[in-house]
């Protein structure tokens, strides 16, 4: 009887720490998901991924880049004045 009292605290310990761990991985989950959710947190990433993307394009590249918007803008002021008149 005596062995029989002996391991049944030796089992609780194990449950408890076993339910400790078990909260412990779902607090993590949940701390994901609410970091995965948070819009804050969804500008903040993509701000560093437009940041990281613009870093790494060529300069006379992107320069060509606005240079062909600019011109594209010209143009379409240029056809809704002559529209226009």
């Amino acid at each position: 009887m005596a062995d029989a009292d002996a391991a049944k605290p030796a089992d609780q310990e194990t449950l408890v720490a076993d339910i400790d761990r078990t909260r412990a991985e779902l607090a993590r989950t949940i701390d994901a998901i609410a970091d995965r959710v948070s819009p804050r947190n969804n500008a903040r990433r993509a701000a560093q991924r437009l940041s990281r993307r613009a870093a790494q394009l060529d300069p006379v590249l992107a320069g060509a880049a606005a240079a062909a918007a600019a011109a594209g803008v010209a143009a379409i002021i240029w056809w809704r004045r002559r529209r226009r008149g």
